[in-house]
């Protein structure tokens, strides 16, 4: 009997025995899994191509970067530059619009991939987000109306005011001259307070400008002051490790699209010229 009993007690302490170390086995394969779920989460470009869509955040609202034509489709080079990135990475584009503000602010909450929408690089941006390389090139044109010449000169927009959506680069720069900066949401409403003579002027590309100029032929507006160097637009994407597979396929794509002419033929549809280089 108590051969017996010692052998059952042998027999349980080896099953239970097993038992732990099947458990422990499970549970090491389990955290295995689990970590190599954690690392596809992390990769976003992973993620993008898993679901098979790449959302991309602009507003809609200025010409010709994004707008809406005649029949109210989202058009305009960023729309097209947009879509030409997803079909190189193998998925399609679902473009989210809003407002200048909000458009970074969800970048960061995860609500879009990238944001297309004519960003320029600043150190600020630089220091909170990864930009892809350039894919466009920009100067900035001070734009008065047409019988003010109070502003021939960056300088000159010291105690004047000027209308931009306030965490533009253009506000920055109108800021910084000691201009004073009246919020707006979008292009149009920038040019009735310019043509209205509720503002003395306003800070945008110089492309928009002939773009606007050229659906308001008619318009008393002019070009004041042109900066000298292009200002570099790319696209913004959350820092970190996260994106550092998007960002380096996002950068691929646009030095593709840049060699076979894709972004030089984009430009000059939408600009009538080329700003996709630096020269």
């Amino acid at each position: 009997m108590k051969n017996l009993n010692r052998l059952t007690a042998l027999t349980l302490t080896a099953a239970l025995t097993a038992a732990l170390t099947a458990c422990g086995g499970t549970a090491a394969a389990s955290s295995g899994t689990a970590a190599s779920a954690d690392a596809t989460a992390a990769d976003l470009l992973s993620e993008i191509q898993a679901r098979g869509t790449i959302t991309i955040a602009m507003e809609g609202t200025w010409a010709p970067w994004t707008y809406h034509d005649e029949s109210d489709t989202l058009v305009g080079y960023d729309v097209e530059v947009g879509t030409k990135i997803a079909e190189k990475l193998g998925v399609e584009p679902q473009f989210v619009e809003g407002e200048w503000d909000g458009l970074l602010a969800g970048l960061d909450a995860g609500r879009y991939d990238i944001m297309v929408n004519g960003v320029d690089i600043t150190p600020d941006r630089a220091a909170k987000y990864d930009f892809s390389t350039p894919y466009a090139y920009n100067r900035t044109a001070v734009i008065t109306r047409a019988d003010d010449d109070s502003i021939q000169t960056l300088e000159d927009l010291n105690g004047k005011t000027t209308a931009n959506t306030i965490s533009s680069t253009y506000a920055q720069l109108a800021e910084q001259y000691g201009a004073t900066v009246t919020a707006v949401d979008d292009l149009n409403q920038t040019f009735e307070l310019l043509n209205s003579g509720r503002i003395d002027a306003t800070l945008n590309a110089e492309v928009t400008f002939y773009d606007y100029t050229k659906e308001h032929p008619d318009a008393n507006v002019k070009i004041a002051v042109l900066t000298d160097d292009a200002n570099e637009v790319a696209i913004p994407m959350r820092k970190g490790e996260e994106t550092a597979t998007l960002r380096a396929a996002i950068d691929t794509a646009i030095e593709e699209l840049r060699a076979d002419g894709t972004l030089k033929a984009l430009s000059e549809k939408y600009f009538g010229t080329d700003i996709s280089t630096n020269e």
